[in-house]
């Protein structure tokens, strides 16, 4: 009778599939969390566990994801579930921004409409029924990324308990003096009609026109010459109606300059940058010199208007370009505002909310200010006041929604100011951990630098400002009842009924204004929608009992120093009088592969809802977790591919250590570990290393040292060698033999971590592989937690051991290889290998190896003592001689091994010793 003994070994069986297929298994393992209600079950588990909070900074419900937005939301997720595993009680609470421009902007476009022609509670109705449509959009989105968080209860920026909590922020800041209006110059959208703050403005280039003008001297006081005029510079031509005043600085020093017959005033040290554009290649004549300060109050008239230009000073005015001598508009630049404050200037703006001259403007109104710059420029040459014109490109401030160039331009806002707490703002920076660290230095700077903070809009879709005027005396009208009362009407209404009801139905009974009068009307604009997200942590952190304040972290892109970090802290710290963030970590931008923005026009685009129809989810986050995303980091479809391939590695470790564990029961065939073989202890040593350096790369949210690491595990200490020496081991010996049920061991313990390792990246894949995991009682690997670093699998002269002998089987698979192409051997299994180590302690770790021909992969191995004579066929490599030819004997049917011993056995001729021995017990 015949024995077929393939049947004999033990083969790995397992139900989890070769391939991935991700797009199809993930949204499966999604519905499977859904129904085990994972979210509330993780939190449930971790309950009274030290709290860690990260606060999500809110996304705009406006439009599909972005891979911007996929970095963020993975990144977070990662950091949520990599502290739950690390034993904290980790909410994450995801929101969203609601409120603002783009969406009205969406809507008239989308519908076609005027604004202006439809009621107010109207429109706003459209913009709360359009966000929350993409709220729920996004949601699935973030949802499919495999981002764990509590969906079904998030904080949105429209809801009315948000609304109400945002009023008291703003009462609280006005009530301690940090709100007040003012006219002052702030950034303009002409298109959109309405102020902006710092944060809502981008540069770009733009082409303007650069002209010299002559301003007539009508006052000299006694420094410049009769018939001098006074040169100016700029590059928006449309201010010099509104200019008022020319700033010198008190201490440079300026000249009169005979040029072409006429005198010309400018800083000396410009003269010739002047010259050079007028035309003029002679040299000048000098007839006066003096510095700016003895030129304080002349005066000049205006090349254009019946009035005169008094000549002020200014330590503003710098020499970096143009004449020295600066055109002062104090309507049109804050600077100019200051210098005009000083010297009671007149604050002139000619232009209206649409961008357009008004009758102030003489010749000029009505006109566009943009496309009036030619006909202002023509007239100043007619009236011979042009001394020179030409085009410059240079960075200029634009609208961050509409991208059109902005204005500034003197109106009545709201501030919040910064002055006031500018030094408890610097010092709370100091207090707060940056990573990076050049992030404090941003801020610090930013807000150092900052103007106070136009915090007024004059749009409709937003939150208003719950403030009233006095129909009599204009009186403003704000009181902790006001606020209080305001807010308990938006906490049941909403901020809809503000544009509902006249303000006598939005304010206390029996209000009374200090001149008693007792009618009121409610202010119109709204609030910036970076007071809407900067009031976040006391809406969320500080409101939910499931959060805490301050949060533990905030995470977003490197943009949101001058935007959500920046709000958050003034308003915590106007507040609560401190930073509302322990640590502040950022991210770059997503750029192409070449290193490029991505832009439709170039086709760059990588769409992470395509990617996670093709790749799938785990893809994705795995590239997230493999770049340094604290810089700008790149991705394409090559470089997704690569990561996939590392996936697939990584997916291939799980498949082979679930199906050598198929038949282990940890409670029963656990192996000690001073029972275990050498080299499964190795293993465990080369595990906790690994757990060691992943949790505290984790921490540091190093993800890319995790990815690296994780990967360098399984394709070259598991892959590459352990599971390659096992082979014959688990494959072969006896079921319940010491060797199988100790590699077994080894296995599982390497299973088990390494799941728990890659659940917060690749956190799909983890939960599919744990359902096949022996033994394991947890519904997902997401409610267990990281085991501490065994200090008893942990072995230092082990390590030393295996890596020298690592070295040597290193040598031996390039003697190997070179057999193989030589056509000595086919497979390595058919090999004998002659070692002639030059050292003793070469040959004693030789000596030392257990199982030494399962560790080379060879059938034969022979040790010659150092010194002896090395034939003519070996070849030297480091640290040994050795020699590779076929080993003697037969193939063993089952175990592939070729030795002597074959058939020494009459019942089974065709195996070698040790199968005849093992194969008993499958008899």
């Amino acid at each position: 009778m015949s024995i077929d003994y393939s049947k004999t070994l033990n083969l790995p069986e397992t139900e989890f599939p070769m391939r991935g297929n991700l797009p199809q298994r993930e949204p499966e393992i999604q519905n499977k969390w859904e129904e085990l209600n994972l979210y509330k079950k993780v939190q449930q588990a971790q309950k009274g566990k030290p709290k860690f909070v990260l606060h999500d900074g809110p996304p705009y419900a406006n439009g599909d994801i972005h891979l911007g937005h996929a970095v963020n939301k993975i990144l977070k997720d990662i950091i949520v579930k990599s502290k739950t595993m690390e034993g904290f009680d980790a909410p994450y609470v995801p929101g969203w921004d609601t409120h603002g421009l783009p969406i009205e902007q969406a809507i008239i476009k989308n519908k076609k409409i005027n604004r202006h022609e439809i009621p107010i509670p109207q429109f706003r109705q459209m913009c709360y029924d359009y966000a929350l449509d993409f709220i729920d959009r996004q949601r699935g989105q973030f949802k499919r990324l495999g981002v764990r968080g509590d969906w079904e209860n998030p904080y949105i920026t429209l809801l009315p308990e948000y609304e109400a909590a945002q009023i008291r922020v703003f009462g609280e800041m006005a009530t301690k003096g940090y709100i007040y209006k003012g006219m002052k110059p702030v950034y303009w959208c002409p298109h959109c009609e309405t102020a902006l703050a710092e944060a809502e403005i981008e540069y770009a280039d733009k082409k303007s026109p650069s002209i010299y003008v002559k301003f007539p001297v009508t006052d000299g006081k006694g420094k410049l010459p009769e018939g001098s005029f006074i040169v100016i510079w700029t590059t928006t031509p449309w201010t010099i109606p509104a200019n008022v005043a020319i700033a010198v600085h008190p201490e440079i020093q300026y000249v009169v300059a005979q040029v072409n017959g006429e005198k010309l005033v400018v800083a000396k040290e410009l003269l010739g940058a002047v010259l050079k554009a007028a035309g003029h290649e002679e040299p000048a004549e000098i007839v006066a010199e003096f510095k700016g300060a003895e030129l304080e109050q002349a005066k000049a008239k205006h090349p254009l208007f019946d009035r005169e230009s008094l000549v002020v000073l200014g330590d503003h005015v710098t020499l970096d370009a143009g004449t020295g001598c600066v055109h002062t508009a104090p309507g049109h630049g804050m600077e100019d505002f200051l210098v005009g404050q000083h010297y009671g200037l007149p604050v002139l703006v000619p232009i209206d909310d649409h961008g357009k001259f008004t009758k102030e403007a003489g010749p000029f109104a009505g006109q566009f200010y943009a496309k009036a710059n030619p006909v202002i420029t023509e007239a100043l040459k007619e009236a011979g006041s042009l001394l020179h014109e030409e085009a410059m490109d240079h960075s200029y401030p634009h609208c961050w929604r509409c991208k059109n160039p902005v204005i500034y331009r003197a109106t009545e806002q709201w501030f919040g100011s910064i002055d006031t707490i500018r030094d408890e703002l610097l010092e709370q920076i100091q207090q707060v951990k940056w990573n990076p660290s050049w992030g404090e230095v941003r801020l610090h700077n930013m807000v150092a630098e900052r103007q106070d903070w136009c915090i007024s809009r004059q749009r409709v879709w937003g939150v208003p400002i719950p403030i009233f005027y006095c129909t009599d005396c204009n009186k403003e009208l704000i009181t902790k009842d006001t606020i209080e009362h305001v807010a308990g009407l938006f906490a049941e209404h909403g901020s809809q009924v503000w544009f509902e009801r006249e303000a006598s139905g939005l304010l206390p009974e029996g209000t009374v204004c200090q001149c008693g009068n007792t009618e009121f009307r409610k202010e119109t604009d709204i609030m910036d929608v970076w007071f809407d997200s900067g009031s976040s942590h006391i809406a969320v952190c500080d409101s939910r009992e499931d959060l805490q304040w301050p949060a533990d972290l905030y995470l977003e892109g490197s943009d949101q120093y001058r935007g959500w970090f920046n709000s958050s802290l003034t308003t915590a710290v106007a507040v609560k009088g401190r930073a509302p963030y322990k640590e502040v970590l950022s991210h770059g931008f997503v750029l192409d592969g070449e290193g490029r923005k991505m832009s439709k026009s170039l086709g760059n685009v990588v769409d992470p809802l395509k990617v996670l129809q093709n790749l799938g989810a785990d893809i994705l986050r795995l590239w997230v977790a493999s770049v340094d995303y604290r810089s700008d980091v790149r991705v394409s479809d090559a470089i997704l591919k690569q990561v996939a391939e590392v996936y697939r590695k990584t997916r291939n470790t799980f498949r082979y250590l679930l199906g050598n564990v198929n038949d282990f029961d940890p409670a029963q065939h656990t192996v000690q570990l001073d029972q275990m073989l050498e080299i499964d202890r190795w293993a465990l040593n080369k595990l906790e290393e690994l757990k060691r350096r992943t949790m505290k790369a984790y921490g540091n949210y190093d993800f890319h040292v995790v990815y690296h690491d994780i990967n360098n595990f399984c394709t070259v200490d598991m892959s590459a060698f352990y599971f390659d020496v096992l082979k014959d081991r688990v494959y072969t010996s006896a079921p319940n033999s010491l060797e199988r049920r100790s590699a077994q061991t080894a296995m599982y313990h390497i299973l088990v971590e390494l799941v728990k390792l890659t659940a917060p990246i690749l956190t799909h894949t983890a939960d599919e592989v744990w359902q096949f995991v022996p033994g394991v009682t947890e519904e997902s690997v997401q409610l267990t937690q990281w085991s501490e670093v065994r200090t008893d699998y942990l072995d230092k002269e082990l390590d030393a051991k295996w890596e020298a002998i690592l070295a040597v089987r290193d040598e031996v698979l390039k003697a190997l290889e070179v057999a193989r192409q030589e056509k000595v051997i086919g497979k390595s299994l058919v090999a004998a290998v002659d070692l002639y180590p030059e050292t003793q302690d070469v040959l004693n770790t030789l000596q030392g190896t257990p199982r030494l021909k399962e560790v080379l992969g060879v059938s034969e191995v022979n040790l010659a003592a150092p010194g002896e004579t090395v034939p003519n066929d070996a070849a030297a490599y480091s640290g040994l001689a050795i020699r590779v030819r076929v080993a003697e004997g037969e193939t063993c049917e089952r175990c592939r091994v070729v030795t002597s011993e074959v058939g020494k056995t009459s019942e089974h001729p065709t195996l070698c010793p040790a199968c005849v021995e093992n194969v008993q017990f499958f008899l």
